[in-house]
């Protein structure tokens, strides 16, 4: 069974140089996924399925993408839509509705990884700045058959990207 890789990014507010290095280490990974708040349409255009954030005015990209990878079905949301603050599940409710068992969110700024009312929920966090003073952060996602690895990769701050 072949293994399927993604990469989960989201909320980098303007700054190129994270999807520049996420481009460039993860050339090879099947997918790559941006959830919102690019606020860069022209860098956006370039590898990445993305979404609208509530800072994207340019309207470019969809609200919501769903995305069947593998045995998954993906909501692929930036979420400030979809749920209120401590309210999971109605990220939940809305993969659901979509028919999806994997719901990838952003906005937060927050890294989050669980799985609610039976459906996964993920945020990598934002790959510019977590508001829970935790280091810059994405997700690299394993697809293998029904099983979904996620593994959560830090930025030093002190990283040359900032």
């Amino acid at each position: 069974m072949k293994e399927i890789r993604i990469v989960l990014v989201s909320d980098n507010h303007g700054y190129a140089k994270p999807l520049d290095l996420i481009r460039s280490e993860y050339h090879d990974y099947d997918y790559m996924f941006h959830c919102g708040d690019s606020e860069m349409p022209e860098y956006m255009l370039e590898g990445f399925a993305a979404v609208a954030g509530n800072n994207d005015y340019y309207g470019s990209y969809p609200g919501h993408l769903v995305l069947n990878i593998g045995e998954h079905h993906f909501l692929l949301t930036h979420g400030h839509r979809d749920f209120r603050w401590g309210r999971m599940d109605m990220l939940a409710d809305a993969g659901r509705a979509h028919g999806c068992d994997v719901v990838c969110f952003g906005h937060t700024h927050i890294p989050f990884d669980d799985t609610v009312k039976g459906v996964r929920l993920l945020n990598p966090g934002s790959i510019t700045h977590n508001r829970d003073g935790s280091d810059p952060s994405y997700m690299l996602l394993t697809l293998k058959g029904k099983e979904i690895r996620a593994e959560l990769k830090r930025v030093p701050r002190r990283h040359e990207l900032f």
